[in-house]
């Protein structure tokens, strides 16, 4: 369980700035939600606190210690991120056991079968799902592989890039319920992408609304009931939300 701190990131393509110094931090075992439209910067913050993308300026640091003084694998064991499309992040030719021993055995971990047989229970997984292949597997199936991938190195931090949004609307629950189950039993941090306001009242604790790369405004999760955002494009974004979910 570790805080990580965003300071002052800015991310420029060529003459475009994406990110224009964005700023905020996360409390050790909090869930921190990104919310807004496409395009505005959310899934670009993960990749650069996560060195994915290396090109930034700024400081990002989890437990105090700065993500660019990590080396690789010390940053690898700190921050795992779940992608957004399970079936794209899985090796269509490898096996789910080969998916979980490749990290163990890079980062020299021991008792190889007791580990992956964990972390198949902890996602809720049969054991027996071990020699599947992703064809072999529902979407959301495919997905707590992909969660499993990410807890078999003991991590203190992940991040989730929109984990839900690929899966059918009956399995997204099952989902953000056991990463929920997940946060409680492991102490994780999370920092969350997400479109669906209904996924962040669910999961996090507060959220920031991004516009065009600009943290407009970070609120707590119950906010949302009665829209209490004071800034008109948060007010904008959680209106059109309460007006959806009402209308359904």
């Amino acid at each position: 369980m570790k805080p990580v701190s965003i300071q002052n990131m800015t991310m420029s393509f060529g003459p475009l700035t994406v990110l224009p110094e964005v700023s905020f931090d996360v409390a050790a075992g909090e869930c921190f939600g990104l919310v807004g439209e496409s395009g505005s910067g959310k899934s670009t913050i993960l990749r650069c606190a996560s060195l994915l993308l290396d090109k930034w300026t700024g400081h990002v640091s989890i437990g105090g210690k700065p993500v660019r003084e990590m080396s690789a694998a010390e940053r690898c064991r700190t921050l795992q991120m779940v992608f957004q499309d399970p079936y794209g992040s899985l090796h269509p030719r490898h096996s789910v056991r080969t998916v979980l021993s490749e990290p163990l055995k890079i980062h020299k971990f021991d008792d190889h079968a007791r580990r992956m047989q964990q972390a198949m229970i902890d996602v809720g997984l049969p054991v027996a799902f071990l020699d599947r292949y992703p064809h072999q597997m529902s979407g959301g199936q495919r997905q707590r592989v992909a969660i499993a991938r990410a807890l078999i190195v003991e991590p203190d931090v992940l991040f989730l890039d929109e984990p839900t949004s690929a899966l059918d609307v009956s399995v997204q629950a099952e989902i953000i319920n056991l990463l929920v189950r997940l946060r409680a039993e492991k102490g994780f941090t999370y920092i969350m992408v997400s479109h669906d306001l209904a996924v962040i009242d669910h999961m996090c604790d507060r959220f920031a609304v991004m516009k065009r790369g600009e943290i407009v405004e970070i609120l707590p999760r119950e906010a949302i009931v009665g829209n209490q955002a004071t800034h008109p494009y948060a007010r904008e974004l959680i209106g059109a939300s309460l007006t959806y979910e009402n209308a359904l």
